[in-house]
C-alpha cells in the first residue's frame, strides 16, 4: 500500500539525511521506512518523526521502495512532501 503512496506522490524526499531535514522544516506529510533497512540508519528518522507527529509507515523492501521512487538503488527512508 505505501508503495502506491510513493508512486502517487508529486514530491518525495529520498534518504535519511534529507528526510530528517525535511521533517524539521515541517513540510512532510508521511514517512515511509523500509523494514530491511538498518535500524541504526533509520533511528534518527523515526525519532524526528515521532517528535513532530509525522505518521510512519513501513514497507518490506529497500529495493522496492527505491524503485517506487524511480531510482536504481534501494532507499531506506522516503518522505512524502505536503
Amino acid at each position: 500500500m505505501s508503495y502506491e503512496k510513493v508512486l502517487q506522490a508529486k514530491k518525495v524526499v529520498i534518504g535519511t539525511k534529507q528526510t530528517v531535514k525535511a521533517i524539521k522544516e515541517g513540510i512532510i506529510r508521511d514517512v515511509i521506512i523500509a523494514s530491511d533497512a538498518d535500524a541504526k540508519v533509520t533511528a534518527k528518522v523515526v525519532n524526528e518523526a515521532l517528535l513532530h507527529n509525522v505518521p510512519i509507515q513501513h514497507v518490506d523492501s529497500m529495493k522496492k521502495l527505491g524503485k517506487a521512487c524511480g531510482i536504481e538503488v534501494g532507499a531506506s527512508t522516503v518522505a512524502i512532501i505536503c
